[in-house]
């Protein structure tokens, strides 16, 4: 049985929980590629308008997909409890891609995760690995392979803040969805302009999770949205730690829109750069924005400037 993976969203969040889970059943996991233009292009023309430009992106990784594999693995996320809940676009999310590509007879395989209804994280993969075929115990260990991967990549982000932190260069913070940061098309540009300004990038999810959802109260207490409020947090953890945030969101992306606005209100003393990725080929105008945020950075650590 080969499973596909669109190589987007919470797959740069949950991509080694779902891997191992399915590897550890004995599936053959097909993940698509980074993305490049054709791939963005695609999702452009299978999206509406109003979609944000990672829902876009998503879209084109799953009609690359299709004909590749067997079933592609599209899972409904509603909440992981309360205050914890996602963007509403990946509790649609099975909805969205069927009916987007009901005409090329798509196969989905999803799993529910609500837990505020009663359908935890455990509870939606046993019904996942039920709906596949595998016997209870099969599924059971499979799960438990999977979380140990996940806590593993999570370790692992641990040792690399460390490790960030312990160097002597400038550092920003970049705060964004994991998403849009490691997306190579339209993410990986603005870390590596970052670097090339002599400065050193450092993820928000390098961050715990939970002590940063927990962080996050610090700045609002009434944020829905598990990772917005993640975001915010991690923000709250390493202001004191880092020379300067960039916030970056995608186009039209609601829950960014009143985070990064909140963040630049009450995040103090410490400088802020919004940008906003829109999918356009030009990377120019970008890295002059990042080039004169970095020396503005570089010459307030300095002490030649006073912000």
């Amino acid at each position: 049985m080969r499973i596909g993976i669109p190589r987007a969203l919470y797959y740069y969040r949950y991509g080694a929980l779902w891997k191992t889970f399915f590897s550890s059943l004995g599936c053959e996991v097909v993940v698509s590629p980074k993305t490049d233009r054709a791939i963005l292009q695609s999702g452009i023309h299978y999206a509406i308008d109003e979609s944000c430009l990672s829902a876009k992106i998503y879209l084109g990784h799953v009609a690359w997909l299709l004909g590749k594999c067997d079933l592609i693995f599209v899972p409904r996320m509603a909440d992981m409890g309360r205050d914890k809940e996602f963007c509403l676009k990946f509790r649609a999310l099975p909805d969205v891609v069927y009916n987007t590509f009901r005409t090329e007879n798509v196969r989905l395989v999803t799993c529910d995760i609500a837990v505020r209804s009663g359908d935890s994280e455990m509870k939606a993969f046993a019904e996942l690995g039920k709906k596949l075929g595998f016997k209870k115990q099969q599924v059971f260990n499979a799960y438990l392979l999977a979380k140990q991967a996940e806590q593993q990549a999570q370790a692992e982000n641990t040792r690399k803040l460390e490790a960030a932190l312990a160097k002597d260069d400038l550092k920003v913070l970049v705060s964004g969805h994991a998403y849009n940061i490691y997306d190579d098309y339209i993410g990986r540009p603005v870390m590596d302009a970052i670097r090339a300004n002599h400065a050193l990038p450092i993820p928000s999810d390098w961050v715990d999770r939970d002590s940063a959802w927990q962080s996050g109260g610090e700045l609002t207490d009434t944020m829905p949205w598990m990772v917005n409020r993640e975001l915010a947090g991690a923000a709250v953890q390493l202001r004191g730690k880092v020379d300067g945030i960039v916030l970056l969101s995608s186009f039209s992306c609601g829950p960014d829109s009143m985070t990064d606005e909140i963040m630049n209100r009450r995040l103090k003393n410490i400088p802020i750069l919004t940008m906003t990725l829109d999918g356009q080929d030009g990377t120019a105008g970008m890295e002059t924005r990042i080039e004169s945020f970095v020396d503005i950075l570089h010459l307030r650590k300095d002490g030649t400037v006073c912000l």
